[in-house]
């Protein structure tokens, strides 16, 4: 049903079908079928994308904006069909406009959650960050190195990194 409308709308306008792509992934991460069309873009193999429903090719709001940005800069326009959401009129990219400044909206919203978040966690004394790893080794790694023990075979035995058993030996300098 959906191919079948979206051909007649194609149809009515005048334009000439470059590729149907179908995806029923819903809610995947990885969507080739879209990575396809957007190449195709980039190549200028496409003047529009035409979608059903505008969560069938962004799977959140920013997501969105930023690959409608990119079509816009390729000079590719966007429709969808349901939500009569057409980057080919002024209307549209005015709508597209108002997507973009809610987009924006959401990722400061998450932001400020994100910093309340971390200075809770700080008042509550959490530890933030990665958790110690090689720190913790760091009489192994010196009583190894007094031995001979080169710093490679250190971090091998000791199964951290070259870089943080340099630096443990480096604080014993300073």
């Amino acid at each position: 049903m959906q191919l079948r409308q979206m051909r007649e709308y194609v149809t009515r306008r005048g334009w000439r079908v470059a590729m149907t792509v179908q995806e029923v992934q819903s809610g995947a991460k990885q969507r080739p079928q879209r990575e396809t069309v957007i190449k195709a873009a980039r190549r200028h193999e496409l003047d529009v994308v035409l979608v059903w429903r505008l969560d069938r090719w962004g799977r959140s709001l920013s997501d969105l904006v930023v690959t409608l940005k990119e079509l816009e800069e390729l000079g590719v326009a966007f429709v969808s069909l349901t939500e009569a959401f057409d980057l080919t009129t002024s209307t549209g990219r005015a709508m597209a406009g108002m997507v973009a400044v809610f987009a924006e909206f959401e990722r400061e919203i998450r932001r400020e959650r994100v910093t309340a978040g971390i200075e809770q966690a700080r008042r509550e004394g959490r530890r933030l960050g990665r958790p110690r790893s090689a720190s913790l080794k760091s009489k192994q790694v010196r009583t190894l190195f007094r031995e001979g023990t080169s710093k490679s075979e250190i971090a091998r035995r000791l199964a951290i990194g070259r870089t943080s058993v340099r630096r443990i030996l480096e604080e014993d300098k300073t």
